[in-house]
């Protein structure tokens, strides 16, 4: 054991230096571009980038434009982009140049598994190949009473909480158990929670820390390519064990919490469908809710094409880590814009109540879709306030990354295309994109709903931002863009539907901010990294 322990300490540290030298010996192209001076040998900008008050990134933002150098971890040098064409680049075009990483990838593998998060190239298009008839709209329409019923029981939960007058409510923890209720009845036929009061969830816990406990270990991506080959899984769980570091025991325990939880769901859907449980069966043929229809297809599919049960076991992890903080956190979101802006709030309840006096409390889908000013609300916060700030994509060979408009040098030559070599690591600037004045016009920086209500801007027609959503890279673009995007929409507006039409929401006397993040999320102040977010909440006139 000391051996090894001390073979593995040499290889650590040759890395290192190695990886502390390789940057000075071996120049590129990127060490052209602008951008800021690295803050540390080790972590170089990331540290700054991943500030939770976003100075770092919006200065960057604002000093360099669409194209800028970063340091990454161990001197590596960093495109930070949210060029329209370079995004096209990256996420359409040239996509099968690029991929997450290996360190990403792992990372990801380790800690919700091998599931669609985790994959690429044929892997990935075999898991999405699977997942596509679970998100499609003819099964969104079915959803639509299973989120009804469950908002219904988030609204009669509020209205017990203000029943006596204005209350300060965790709006937040409301709209992430919601999320997590939405989740797990939507896509596993599973109910997590009741949401008659407020109790304590541990599994909701584990998910509503995630982020931030993600946040808190990026440093360690670096190490991962290294840490998986050293030995069995057995052996490697012991060495994380014995690691005396909080921030990655708190990412163990959480990834073991939701490991578990989804394990005993799986086993108990897949045990039933064995015995032939009549009630599950029926569920399963009637696509009731995704993973039923996940099993249903992987079934019925090709043995070429089939999912391992490792495979299915990691989707409904990453469905939870994908589906229940952006949504939790969007609504959030929406909520406090709706509170500084109290015009729009009335407007939007408005527009909901006549929709419920004509249809009653469960509006149709596509009518629910169709409402222009919830549409419009949804979309100009998210394009102002995307969930997820960053993408990140490798080169896995020598490719170019394209440019709008022609970039000049750190020795004043000017570039219209960037050569990229095999390794060069890029990361996508979503919500830079998003509030890009050259796109979205002088305004773009200011958060108007009603300019969904007009034609948009023909520059932003011009533009040809490659997102799958509203011109926007909210969702992402090409073969990796959120396959969940129309389920997440779905969530939004019918939560949002049946709390406008009953409740008021104002801001609370409790202050929090906006910490930025692989995934943005309120807390009582920078300093504190427990979400939160206290709104004070009555019943609406």
């Amino acid at each position: 054991m000391t051996q090894t322990l001390f073979i593995v300490g040499v290889l650590a540290v040759l890395l290192l230096l190695w990886r502390l030298v390789s940057p000075y010996v071996c120049r590129t192209t990127i060490d052209n571009i602008p951008g800021p001076q690295s803050a540390s040998l080790f972590s170089g900008n990331m540290g700054q980038l991943f500030a939770r008050d976003n100075k770092f990134i919006t200065n960057c933002v604002d000093t360099y434009g669409p194209v800028s150098k970063l340091h990454s971890f161990l001197g590596t040098r960093i495109i930070h982009t949210y060029d329209p064409k370079a995004l096209h680049s990256v996420h359409v075009k040239d996509q099968d140049s690029y991929d997450r990483g290996l360190q990403l990838m792992l990372t990801a593998r380790l800690i919700v598994g091998p599931g669609i998060l985790a994959a690429f190239g044929p892997e990935h298009r075999r898991q999405r190949k699977l997942l596509n008839p679970a998100f499609s709209i003819a099964h969104m329409r079915g959803l639509s009473p299973i989120f009804y019923n469950v908002a219904g029981k988030l609204r009669t939960a509020i209205e017990r909480q203000v029943e006596g007058g204005p209350k300060d409510l965790d709006i937040l923890e409301w709209m992430g158990r919601t999320a997590l209720e939405l989740v797990g009845q939507g896509m596993m036929g599973y109910s997590f929670d009741p949401l008659v009061a407020e109790v304590h969830n541990d599994f909701a816990e584990a998910v509503k820390s995630f982020v931030p406990t993600f946040a808190e270990v990026q440093w360690v991506r670096v190490f991962v390519p290294l840490v998986v080959k050293l030995g069995p899984p057995r052996f490697r769980r012991f060495l994380l064990d014995c690691l005396p570091i909080k921030s990655i025991q708190r990412m163990k325990a959480i990834s073991d919490v939701m490991h578990h939880r989804s394990l005993e769901i799986y086993n108990e859907k897949k045990a039933a469908i064995e015995r032939g449980d009549q009630e599950t069966l029926i569920a399963v043929d009637e696509s009731r809710d995704m993973l039923s229809i996940l099993l249903k297809e992987n079934m019925k599919a090709a043995d070429e094409d089939r999912l391992s049960d490792d495979e299915l076991l990691a989707q409904m992890s990453t469905f939870i880590f994908a589906g229940v903080d952006t949504t939790s956190n969007a609504l959030s979101r929406v909520l406090d814009l709706l509170c500084q802006h109290q015009d729009v709030q009335d407007k939007l309840r408005v527009e909901v109540r006549a929709a419920i006096d004509q249809y009653g409390l469960e509006i149709p889908y596509d009518e629910l879709s169709a409402l222009p000013y919830l549409d419009a609300v949804c979309r100009e916060t998210l394009r102002l306030y995307a969930p997820a700030n960053i993408s990140i994509r490798q080169a896995k060979n020598d490719t170019v990354l394209p440019l709008s408009q022609p970039l000049r040098g750190v020795d004043g030559t000017m570039m219209s295309e960037i050569p990229i070599a095999k390794g060069t690591v890029v990361l996508s600037n979503l919500p830079a994109c998003n509030r890009n004045k050259a796109i979205w016009g002088e305004d773009a920086l200011e958060w108007k709903p009603e300019r969904w209500l007009q034609p948009l801007p023909k520059s932003v027609e011009d533009a040809h931002v490659p997102g799958i959503y509203s011109n926007l890279m909210t969702f992402l673009a090409g073969g990796r863009a959120c396959i969940g995007f129309k389920f997440s929409q779905l969530e939004m507006k019918v939560v949002l539907c049946l709390l406008l039409s009953r409740f008021k929401f104002e801001l609370s006397e409790k202050p929090f901010v906006w910490n930025f993040a692989g995934i943005s999320y309120p807390s009582a102040s920078y300093a504190s990294s427990k979400p939160e977010m206290f709104l004070k909440v009555s019943l609406a006139p």
